[in-house]
């Protein structure tokens, strides 16, 4: 299934996500850009699940980063440990209005306020074997080009429009 919606006028957002959590996505992308990522959100992974954010380093390390705007958010899901087997640090991310000690000690937090981010806590590294990785590398970068590709064919204008 296709992550992007080229009938709203925006195709690269697809709608599932609250206000909220777009917001606290603004902020970790931000972070995670001025830390020379590369981020994707909503990368479905080989086990079905879909991460809220994922990116890749200049290293080749990939983080994914579990998405929280409150605490009900974090009760009723319980998938998030399965992010493990697909990344070399697993990170909760959230806003001001969520106690932090909800979050395990065993994964990275992250602080957003939308316009930024703040990293309150290293997660420990899982390196990926590396078929996993080259497997995950190659379905990020394919995704990305097809959204690229979505994007550009949803603006209506041909190159020499531009």
């Amino acid at each position: 299934m296709t992550l992007l919606n080229i009938g709203s006028n925006n195709p690269l957002v697809d709608g599932r996500q609250s206000a909220r959590a777009m917001m606290v996505r603004r902020g970790v992308q931000r972070l995670l850009d001025e830390m020379r990522h590369a981020v994707l959100p909503e990368l479905t992974l080989a086990n079905g699940r879909r991460a809220d954010l994922i990116s890749l380093s200049a290293k080749g390390e990939i983080f994914i980063i579990e998405i929280k705007t409150s605490i009900e958010d974090f009760r009723v899901d319980r998938k998030w440990p399965e992010y493990r087997d697909y990344s070399d640090r697993l990170y909760f991310a959230t806003h001001k209005d969520v106690p932090l000690e909800i979050f395990p000690e065993d994964c990275g937090l992250i602080l957003s306020d939308g316009y930024g981010a703040h990293l309150l806590r290293e997660a420990p590294e899982h390196r990926l074997s590396a078929a996993t990785r080259k497997s995950l590398t190659l379905s990020f970068a394919r995704t990305a080009a097809q959204r690229l590709l979505t994007a550009e064919r949803a603006t209506g204008q041909s190159f020499e429009d531009v």
